[in-house]
């Protein structure tokens, strides 16, 4: 699945992280201002894997640092328009990904699915 998304996001011209990213300034500009330490807290990365990863978006004209009111040290993170709609084409796809995975599978199926993964994922967690 990774793979398969990962060559999907490439022929959008991004990366699986950025992709990510997108989503996270897309929701959390609704709440209100976004900083850089925001994504580099949500995604637990270094300051310097964050400013690589913002700074190439930058570039590519996905997003725009805007200075905040009141504070010129800090710049607000938002999405272009062309980040917009590649988010949309992002959507689009992980839909179109769900349904190939779902086909042949009933809902209950489906369901079962999820319960065990909930179950693997909570062992996974407890200590040794």
């Amino acid at each position: 699945i990774r793979k398969r998304m990962n060559a999907e996001m490439q022929s959008l011209g991004i990366t699986a992280a950025q992709s990510h990213v997108m989503h996270y300034i897309l929701v959390k500009c609704a709440e209100g201002p976004v900083f850089q330490r925001d994504v580099e807290k949500a995604f637990s990365l270094s300051r310097s894997a964050a400013t690589g990863i913002l700074q190439l978006m930058e570039k590519r004209g996905l997003i725009l640092r805007s200075p905040v009111e009141g504070d010129a040290r800090l710049k607000g993170l938002q999405l272009t328009e062309a980040a917009v709609q590649i988010h949309d084409q992002i959507d689009q796809g992980i839909e179109h990904m769900e349904h190939k995975l779902r086909q042949g599978l009933s809902d209950e199926e489906v369901e079962q699915f999820h319960r065990m993964l909930d179950i693997i994922s909570r062992n996974l967690s407890e200590p040794d």
